[in-house]
């Protein structure tokens, strides 16, 4: 025996053998920068399938509406999607931790198929409801473990071009959406347009399956103790808060319900109160908070949650409204005004490749955020100042340096987050970031939709002075198809109101986004390195000294395009792979129970004893 071997060897010789063959081939589960190119692409094939599909909701809205005859309750199809995507989307970054990398992504999965099969059978609109929730469930899910996985994979200098090839699917999915779900609701109806998703979610199900075996650092924990680490009270808590103030923003201004009526009186109470509870359940009691405390106690992470927060707004604002514009003003069709979003999804995925690909080759993020961060703001000031004759260039064009803009922030303020905090904790920093835009979505949707119902109902009733004006001010409320029913000179006082209204939404969006890009301002910038970084308080890499020549590296993809001649470059040559204890499960990072421990509270890990 060495100074160098261990005094109690017989564990580790025995864990030694299980994991070489007779011929001495090491054969242990490879890490994620280990594996090979191949099952790389295997893996983001059936992460970005489920990304399109989650963005891939038909619009068919009025359709479904008029079948079920409640046309008034039409918005919470959107609503409900959002509201699940806000409360369970910060969750995935605990199960990333406690289920595995693949168990947290398959749980989503199987929650966005069975949302979708649900909406494909539902019988009535409270049903469908309740599928677009599930499928809320796991649509947030999909998208927050797609970037942890992602980021296990590559580097940080080369996640951002990553992530950016992600949203090429993204944006396809919201592009092609409307136009490929109205040609299936034509020719078969509505119910096949969500039907016709699930072999597909079946064919991601099963791509993860496959290739989702490589292995992080941590132990195992049986199903009892993940039960007990997911932070129900918080969870539930965050559903009331923001589902309370839905409800009141809908009865105070969609339904017009004056302040003193007992509804309007109850939901912002309750908002009010589950709001406060949330902050005390996060910050007091929960012991894996979904809003994680230590990530509170840094400017970085706040910075780049109320950025995300901002930018959210300012997105789904603009996303529900923009086609509204051209069905009530210059009185276009539903497809066409549909197709008007298409720019902007495209400027969104050139965006995104645009960002990864600046900060692959330059490892820095800060530049081009102060360059194109402007860009949104640019976007939505000309779509606030479109007119009903503006030409094809203004009508179409104008979304696209929004699109752009917010896709470029995005990428750069995800690669912020992750640069700024331990490897350790990278999965609750990008469920601490998803949390936020949740939050921000549905506020977008919520406060723009408030602010033109009560604009809407003040500019109809300065215009409209018929016998019958209370009556009619509320159909035109409440449906945008009306418009073209009505005589000349009423129709042209709804769409001078429709008008006035809607650039009050366009005007909140760039105010957000303007409010973002000063946020934005203080983050610092930081170079980004190919290889992988060790979290604070994680040990240096000892020395190894191998018991046989091995010409086998650890191979670190440089980018998804990387050839493994490469990759291998990036790491020495004379550092052959270890052949130690696996203290590994199937695709996750259980360490991080020990660093977050430490880094949540003042208690060292697995001890009963006070950090000094």
């Amino acid at each position: 025996m060495s100074e160098r071997e261990p005094l109690l060897p017989q564990r580790q010789e025995s864990q030694e053998n299980a994991e070489v063959t007779v011929n001495g081939t090491d054969e242990r589960p490879l890490g994620p920068l280990e594996i090979s190119r191949s099952t790389r692409y295997g893996i983001l094939a059936g992460l970005w399938t489920a990304t399109f599909l989650s963005t891939l909701v038909p619009t068919m809205l009025p359709m479904i509406s008029s079948e079920f005859n409640k046309s008034n309750e039409a918005s919470w199809l959107g609503t409900s999607y959002l509201l699940a995507t806000c409360t369970f989307t910060p969750l995935y970054g605990r199960l990333c931790n406690v289920l595995g990398r693949k168990g947290a992504n398959q749980t989503a999965v199987l929650f966005a198929g069975l949302g979708v099969l649900m909406c494909g059978l539902s019988s009535n609109m409270e049903m469908l409801i309740l599928a677009r929730f599930f499928s809320g469930i796991g649509g947030g899910g999909v998208f927050t473990t797609s970037s942890i996985i992602v980021s296990d994979m590559y580097s940080i200098r080369s996640r951002g071009l990553t992530q950016g090839i992600a949203s090429v699917f993204n944006g396809l999915g919201l592009g092609l959406g409307g136009p490929i779900g109205g040609l299936i609701t034509d020719w078969l109806g509505w119910r096949w347009a969500f039907l016709i998703q699930i072999p597909i979610f079946f064919v991601s199900y099963f791509l993860t399956s496959w290739n989702l075996n490589y292995v992080t650092e941590g132990a195992g924990k049986s199903t009892t103790e993940v039960l007990k680490r997911i932070d129900y009270l918080g969870s539930g808590t965050l559903l009331l808060a923001v589902g309370s103030t839905l409800l009141f923003l809908s009865a105070r201004y969609n339904e017009s319900l004056p302040w003193s009526n007992s509804s309007v009186i109850a939901t912002v109470t309750c908002a009010g109160v589950f709001a406060i509870a949330f902050i005390i359940v996060e910050l007091f009691i929960a012991p894996e908070p979904v809003l994680a405390r230590f990530l509170l106690k840094q400017n970085i992470p706040i910075l780049v949650g109320c950025s995300n927060f901002l930018v959210a707004m300012c997105n789904f604002s603009v996303m529900y409204f923009f086609p509204m514009w051209f069905q009530t003003v210059p009185m276009t069709n539903a497809s066409m005004a549909g197709l008007h979003l298409l720019p902007n999804s495209l400027s969104m995925s050139t965006g995104s490749m645009f960002a990864g690909w600046v900060m692959h080759k330059t490892g820095r993020y800060k530049t081009i955020n102060l360059i194109f961060g402007m860009f949104p703001f640019i976007g939505a000031s000309l779509i606030y100042h479109i007119r009903e004759d503006s030409g094809p260039l203004q009508s179409w064009l104008s979304i696209i340096p929004l699109g752009f803009g917010n896709a470029v922030v995005l990428q750069t303020m995800l690669i912020a987050l992750l640069v700024h905090v331990p490897e350790d904790a990278m999965a609750i920093a990008t469920g601490f970031g998803q949390l936020w835009r949740g939050i921000g979505q549905v506020g977008g949707v919520a406060i723009s939709s408030a602010i033109f119902q009560s604009n809407l109902e003040a500019e109809l009733r300065q215009r409209i002075h018929t016998p019958d004006a209370e009556e009619l001010i509320k159909r035109i409320r409440h449906s945008a198809r009306l418009l073209s029913s009505l005589p000349p000179e009423i129709q042209r006082h709804a769409r001078d109101s429709y008008d006035i209204s809607l650039k009050k939404v366009f005007f909140f969006a760039s105010c957000s986004t303007l409010l973002a890009y000063l946020v934005r301002l203080p983050i610092p910038d930081k170079e980004l390195e190919h290889r992988p970084r060790r979290g604070p308080g994680e040990p240096a890499p000892k020395p190894s000294i191998p018991s046989e020549p091995s010409s086998s590296t650890i191979s670190v993809a440089a980018s998804p395009f990387a050839s493994d001649d490469e990759d291998e470059d990036i790491v020495a040559a004379d550092q052959p792979r270890k052949r130690g204890p696996p203290h590994r499960r199937l695709s996750t990072y259980e360490s991080a129970e020990e660093v977050l421990g430490d880094l949540e509270n003042n208690r060292i890990a697995n001890t009963g004893r006070q950090r000094l």
